[in-house]
């Protein structure tokens, strides 16, 4: 599974990630009025917005690699991941379904309600739906124009739990990093999705994360997976 910073893991999600990462407990710093106040040397803001550049490349890449193709739980093919650009759809798309799992009309809700969201809230909510090693894989980053406000939603029923994760750095600061598993483990066991289809959790996983993005953001929120 994933996002996402494992952006679209097999079980738990994989993220960015698509999110195997063990979760850490987020700190806040405080700033009382009485401390002392430091300058950030010359250039500080130049080098520090390169080195998250850099760090968003490599995390996408490595877990795009993980997530897209399930990179290092296959065969050694598997382990470099999988980019085929001509698996690629001939017109822009934000749901790329290469698995057959949705209708036509169900791609078509889908486009809306990502489309909707990303003017409301300016998160790129993308899908990739595959049975790998059948995937464009990374070549999803480029087609998509993948950044740190895009979540590459891949669902892959490969190894057990189908939906996978890869988030963009920006997203990961406003949504809990249980989000995904939860969001995961209710929707994309395989007991779900072997009963209700492979297109039910999908469009169950899209209903949760929109209607979490929507959410104000606080401390509690995206609590509960609806």
């Amino acid at each position: 599974m994933t996002i996402l910073l494992p952006l679209v893991h097999p079980s738990p999600p994989s993220r960015l990630p698509l999110s195997s990462a063990t979760e850490l407990p987020k700190i806040r710093a405080s700033s009382p009025s009485n401390s002392l106040s430091i300058p950030n040397p010359p250039g500080f803001k130049k080098w520090a917005a390169e080195l998250r550049s850099r760090s968003l490349n490599l995390a996408l890449s490595a877990s795009l690699a993980f997530g897209l193709a399930l990179g290092g739980l296959g065969t050694a093919n598997a382990k470099v991941g999988v980019n085929r650009p001509e698996m690629l759809p001939k017109e822009y798309s934000p749901v790329i379904d290469v698995a057959g799992f949705l209708s036509a009309s169900q791609e078509r809700r889908l486009c809306e309600e990502i489309a909707d969201l990303e003017k409301e809230t300016g998160v790129k909510l993308r899908i990739l739906a595959q049975n790998y090693p059948d995937t464009p894989g990374m070549a999803v980053k480029d087609f998509w124009q993948v950044d740190e406000r895009t979540i590459v939603f891949v669902a892959d029923p490969t190894f057990g739990n189908i939906l996978h994760f890869n988030v963009g750095a920006t997203v990961d600061l406003d949504v809990p990093r249980n989000f995904w598993s939860r969001v995961a483990g209710k929707y994309g066991n395989m007991f779900y999705w072997k009963e209700k289809g492979e297109d039910a959790s999908i469009e169950a996983a899209v209903m949760a994360i929109t209607s979490c993005l929507r959410e104000p953001t606080a401390p509690n929120n995206c609590m509960e997976v609806n």
